[in-house]
């Protein structure tokens, strides 16, 4: 490999000697290459003339036309998409309003509720309050009404179980102490003072 790259270098340096020498010639009057033509044309003629053929040949086959309508198609195919993709940004922004005024919506009937059922909670409480004073006044009342009556039947009873000891101890006194003779001067009295009475 170090060999080929010798006798490369030693070429490339043979090269240039060659075109010194060549150079040095020209500038000195010396001996001039020949200029290569064909058909009276130099080569880069023949470059220019191949190049205009070319560019002549795309144009008869409409390659430009075929080129800007294939971009033309690619970039109505962009627009569209950009519409489509600015269409579908406004209804994503439209769905986006409405979904916040429907939250903003649900949020403020939640507040309402919320309000409404405090209220409703505050009143239920009251009216209990109220109703537990009235029902606690309504059975005190009737427990007072009771107790009452249960005093007034417990003082009847025991004034007629008195009257009727008393009545029975007054009927065995008299049995014991009196006797018939003795109750008619009681009873001629008491008839005698009815008849004044009536009178």
């Amino acid at each position: 490999m170090a060999n080929a790259a010798a006798s490369g270098s030693a070429e490339v340096a043979a090269n240039l000697a060659h075109a010194d020498t060549s150079e040095g010639l020209e500038a000195h009057g010396g001996v001039h290459a020949p200029e290569l033509s064909a058909l009276g044309l130099n080569p880069a003629a023949w470059v220019s003339l191949a190049m205009l053929v070319f560019i002549l040949i795309l144009l008869w086959k409409k390659v430009p036309a075929l080129l800007g309508g294939a971009l033309d198609k690619q970039i109505a195919t962009i627009r569209e998409q950009l519409d489509e993709a600015k269409t579908l940004r406004a209804e994503a922004e439209a769905l986006r309003a409405e979904y916040e005024a429907k939250v903003k919506s649900a949020e403020a009937e939640a507040t309402v509720m919320r309000e409404h059922a405090e209220a409703e909670a505050k009143q239920i409480l009251a009216d209990a309050k109220d109703h537990a004073k009235d029902l606690t006044a309504r059975r005190t009342k009737m427990a007072e009404d009771k107790i009452g009556a249960a005093e007034r039947a417990a003082i009847a009873s025991v004034r007629t179980k008195a009257a009727e000891a008393a009545a029975a101890a007054a009927a065995s006194l008299i049995a014991q102490g009196h006797g018939a003779a003795q109750d008619k001067p009681l009873v001629d009295q008491t008839i005698a003072g009815l008849g004044t009475r009536l009178n």
